[in-house]
């Protein structure tokens, strides 16, 4: 009788973390890496708000978890995070290759990617992030803003608040989840207009109130066009806000030459020059 040959425990196939962005419009935006870390995992976690795009993911794998059920009205974030990364690296532990599934570029506003690959990590399993065209990529291409024209400064809006940041006004400001802008629980998923009233008052430091604000959302179905609003500044309290659309404050004021700094460089100029000669 021919006995089945049995790996020894030291010769067990390791556990292997990867991170992917779907990117920000269904289908489209999904790269051929990503696609192929989803197709190869044993196990998928998603993620992923929409129903939708669930199922649209589980055509790709017979084998999709959904981390939405951990989410709660009144729960932290946090702790819901903290279990994305405990059921991603519990497989991972057994030997599994786990792919978790995010929107957009899975570092970008998202703690557990970050956390669950530097587990992985330390732990001494493989695993990588594989980027994903981002919700700040689709907003540079619909609102037709160049950042290296005239810079971009970029906050979590209630991060603004609880520190004393420099707001630079000559260049475009990014505010993300302004819905959420003074909530301190990490448990609600919005605030009312008196948090944004708080932040209006902060911004009007440094911007007129009749400043023109735009509100964006991309896109997540290729059949709909980015939503764009544009406001005055003092109506951004009265204006109802979700937690997935960013406000975009453009510049100010006029940049100003920094004198100093130019009679510095021109010195400079003339010294190779002389050296040259």
């Amino acid at each position: 009788m021919t006995m089945p040959i049995s790996t020894p425990p030291n010769e067990a196939r390791r556990g292997s973390l990867a991170c992917v962005g779907l990117g920000m419009t269904l289908g489209s935006h999904l790269t051929p890496l990503a696609r192929s870390h989803i197709e190869q995992a044993d196990v998928v976690f998603a993620g992923l708000s929409d129903a939708i795009v669930e199922v649209w993911l589980g055509r790709m794998h017979p084998d999709v978890r959904s981390l939405q059920p951990y989410y709660a009205e009144g729960k932290s974030r946090l702790k819901t995070y903290r279990q994305w990364v405990g059921l991603m690296m519990a497989e991972v532990r057994a030997g599994k290759r786990v792919c978790g599934v995010f929107y957009g570029h899975p570092g970008i506003f998202a703690w557990s990617p970050h956390k669950a690959i530097e587990a992985a990590r330390a732990e001494g399993f493989q695993a990588h992030m594989e980027p994903g065209i981002s919700a700040e990529d689709c907003l540079y291409a619909d609102l037709g803003i160049d950042p290296g024209r005239y810079g971009c400064q970029h906050f979590e809006a209630s991060q603004l608040l609880f520190y004393r940041r420099r707001i630079e006004n000559t260049g475009y400001l990014v505010l993300w989840q302004v819905g959420l802008v003074g909530d301190r629980s990490l448990g609600r998923f919005r605030t009312g207009p008196a948090y944004r009233q708080v932040l209006v008052d902060l911004l009007a430091e440094d911007y007129p109130l009749d400043h023109e604000v735009l509100i964006y959302r991309g896109a997540t179905l290729p059949i709909q066009p980015p939503r764009i609003r544009r406001i005055a500044l003092r109506d951004l309290p009265q204006v109802a806000l979700t937690a997935e659309e960013t406000v975009v404050l453009p510049p100010a004021e006029p940049m100003r030459l920094n004198q100093a700094i130019l009679d510095r460089l021109d010195a400079l100029d003339r010294l190779e020059a002389h050296a040259k000669m």
